[in-house]
């Protein structure tokens, strides 16, 4: 029979053709890790047979995992679990995986919950900066040419877009697949489906109502000679150089792309990154939570399954807690 340090190296070889980098390294960390520790209490592991390894050696692992964080003590710890289901697998040993499951349980810790980061300021920063975009007279438009146009729509749909994105709640993928049908215009609504593929209605605000209007308008062109009904297009399109009148339904990468964009512009390249379509999920959100104080109608309006989820929201922002603070104790 192999080795435990075979039988590891076998292990990570069929990581790194089903998982990706990262997992592979992180796998390979935890497991070298684990390497250090069984040496540390006298189990070689070039030279133990696999046959010989302990579910206890789980137990020694867990504990010296306390000094580092616990989401790095849950990574190793899976890492740990999938080698020993591996050797199961495998049939290289016979070990009690039922106990092992229950060792990680009983000595292992949670990852705490980061609470929702919401640059708040800056989406508003980056709404502002893409509404000061121009919309151009639909006559003015009809005697441009093509190529011509597609910078105005492009800039005319980045503007309905993010407006979209903050005041609906979409996600970027189901902003992207929303097709001029989908939305009843007289009422603002439109059914979509979301995670989990669940219908849900979803609600537009005015000014997103009326910059997607605008974008549709200055397209008109295009849709009316795309030969198709106007009820299957892509309500976002790209507008791609060479792209010509052919409507193509924006791509999720499309998505971020423009969010980048309008981060570069609104507030600066050291924002970019830190800022995503999410982002403006998690403003609607918080939005709604400020403006109503209602939690179920924010998990109603968000369509969260588990309120626990809209929960992590409702909390205040680190300049209204400085404020309430120095109104208490007058520190300024």
């Amino acid at each position: 029979m192999p080795t435990i340090l075979q039988s590891i190296d076998s292990y990570l070889d069929g990581v790194k053709l089903s998982r990706s980098k990262n997992t592979f390294d992180t796998y390979k960390y935890a497991l070298q890790s684990y390497v250090m520790v069984l040496a540390d209490n006298l189990v070689d592991a070039e030279v133990v047979d696999i046959t010989e390894l302990s579910e206890d050696t789980v137990a020694w692992f867990a504990l010296w995992l306390k000094d580092h964080s616990p989401a790095t003590e849950q990574l190793y710890l899976q890492s740990t679990m999938g080698f020993f289901e591996f050797l199961a697998a495998e049939r290289l040993s016979n070990p009690n995986l039922s106990r092992i499951k229950l060792l990680i349980r009983q000595r292992s810790r949670k990852a705490g919950k980061r609470l929702p980061q919401f640059p708040r300021e800056d989406i508003e920063k980056i709404l502002d900066r893409v509404d000061q975009v121009k919309t151009v007279d639909t006559t003015v438009l009809a005697t441009m040419e093509a190529s011509e146009i597609l910078v105005i729509l492009r800039d005319l749909r980045d503007r309905a877009f993010l407006f979209t994105l903050a005041d609906t709640g979409l996600r970027v993928h189901e902003a992207c697949k929303l097709r001029r049908g989908d939305i009843d215009w007289n009422e603002g609504r439109a059914i979509v489906i979301g995670k989990g593929n669940k219908q849900a209605v979803v609600r537009f605000s005015n000014r997103a109502m009326l910059k997607i209007k605008q974008y549709l308008a200055a397209r008109m062109r295009f849709d009316g000679s795309s030969g198709k009904p106007l009820g299957s297009l892509p309500i976002f399109s790209r507008h791609d150089q060479g792209a010509g009148s052919v409507l193509k339904a924006m791509t999720t990468m499309t998505g971020r792309n423009i969010v980048s964009e309008w981060v570069k512009l609104a507030v600066g390249e050291v924002e970019n990154g830190k800022i995503t379509p999410h982002s403006f999920r998690h403003y609607f959100v918080t939005t709604v939570l400020r403006s109503s104080g209602n939690l179920k109608l924010a998990q109603e309006l968000a369509r969260h399954a588990n309120i626990a989820v809209t929960q992590r929201y409702a909390h205040l922002s680190d300049d209204e807690l400085d404020k309430g603070y120095n109104e208490i104790f007058d520190t300024n």
